[in-house]
């Protein structure tokens, strides 16, 4: 198995880094356009016209801490899991994230450690205050 991990430090609280990794509006800020929110909690991500949709299953949440998703679609991305934990560090926030259980370290993985890291700075620029937007259009990708 195959884990991808970053670490980046946030100048706002936990709760606001929460608000964005916890639910489909928070992923739309940063992280994809194309989000549908599902009524049991589910989130479904589409990327590229669709042609690739990623559904997410909240797996472990404790608002302010920690927000954990479970993969369920997806060529490579299905069965591994997604972890963002919150570590309050006085006025800041050190976020620790993980996309862990791959099944190997393919280049489709390499790829993605690339893009996960640009997507924490986008992540870090939201919970700033900032709005960068998400990195996935509809359509494809903003530069």
């Amino acid at each position: 198995m195959a884990d991808i991990v970053h670490s980046i430090g946030v100048s706002a609280a936990p709760d606001a880094v929460y608000r964005l990794v916890s639910n489909g509006p928070g992923f739309r800020a940063w992280w994809a356009e194309d989000v549908v929110s599902k009524a049991d909690g589910r989130v479904e991500l589409g990327f590229f016209d669709r042609t690739t949709v990623y559904r997410l299953r909240p797996s472990g949440a404790e608002p302010g801490r920690r927000a954990a998703w479970e993969v369920e679609t997806g060529q490579e991305w299905k069965g591994t899991h997604i972890v963002f934990e919150l570590v309050p560090q006085n006025a800041t926030t050190l976020l620790r994230f993980t996309h862990g259980g791959w099944q190997r370290a393919s280049e489709f993985f390499v790829s993605c450690n690339t893009t996960w890291g640009g997507l924490m700075f986008r992540l870090k620029a939201a919970a700033e205050g900032k709005t960068p937007g998400p990195l996935f259009l509809a359509s494809g990708m903003a530069y």
